[in-house]
């Protein structure tokens, strides 16, 4: 499911206008960068939480030439998923331990 197939189930189950609709998943995902970037994790009961982790400058190399180099440090962002998703995404599938 891409963006706009979002935004038109959104609108069709909230029964609003696809603009409407459009301007909430926008807001939704404008809120949710806007405190991962604050440092603010997004805790969503059941769905999941969005975390901001801080990864720390490390050695790698250019795979081009060997050479050695210093990987900068950066945020990234994961997201853990909620037990209520967890479970409706495995409803119905076999048990695969």
């Amino acid at each position: 499911m891409n963006k706009q197939e979002l935004i038109d189930e959104v609108a069709e189950r909230a029964d609003l206008s696809k603009a409407v609709a459009g301007k909430v998943v926008q807001g939704f995902m404008d809120a949710i960068q806007k405190a991962l970037a604050e440092g603010d994790d997004v805790r969503l009961v059941g769905f999941g939480s969005f975390i901001a982790e801080e990864r720390a400058e490390r050695k790698g190399r250019n795979p081009q030439t060997g050479k050695p180099l210093v990987i900068p440090s950066a945020t990234n962002v994961k997201m853990r998923v909620g037990s209520k998703l967890k479970s409706a995404v495995n409803a119905g599938q076999p048990d695969k331990r």
